[in-house]
């Protein structure tokens, strides 16, 4: 594994990639970077990082492993998502998958957490 620079960033900023490296750390993935790609060890396999945030085959299941609770935002319509106990205000995300994805990292890093800043626009 190689180092990579990493920055720290709002959970509530999270989307994309991103927000898939941060749930994968959140579910303990461990997620690593190797020869331009993002994978993930689980127990003793690699695979490509899941894509959490954008897929429901990959990220709805999380809904039910952290017992995240999920409201239709209103009056403005924009997601809410909260982990009960763990995640105290709740997280918000252009759609739903996003708050959830979001509300699971908030509920294990708090406010903040690191990521590649390849991830987010920044230079390796």
């Amino acid at each position: 594994m190689s180092m990579i620079e990493s920055v720290e960033v709002r959970i509530n900023d999270l989307s994309g990639r991103a927000l898939d490296w941060a749930v994968a750390e959140a579910d303990g993935l461990m997620p690593y970077p190797f020869k331009g790609e993002f994978l993930v060890l689980d127990g003793k396999t690699n695979a490509p990082l899941p894509k959490f945030s954008t897929d429901w085959a990959q990220g709805g299941p999380l809904r039910d492993n952290y017992d995240v609770g999920i409201e239709p935002g209103v009056p403005d319509g924009i997601p809410y998502a909260y982990v009960p106990g763990r995640d105290l205000d709740g997280s918000r995300g252009e759609t739903a998958l996003i708050a959830l994805c979001r509300a699971i990292v908030s509920a294990k890093f708090g406010g903040f957490v690191k990521v590649p800043a390849v991830l987010v626009g920044g230079v390796v």
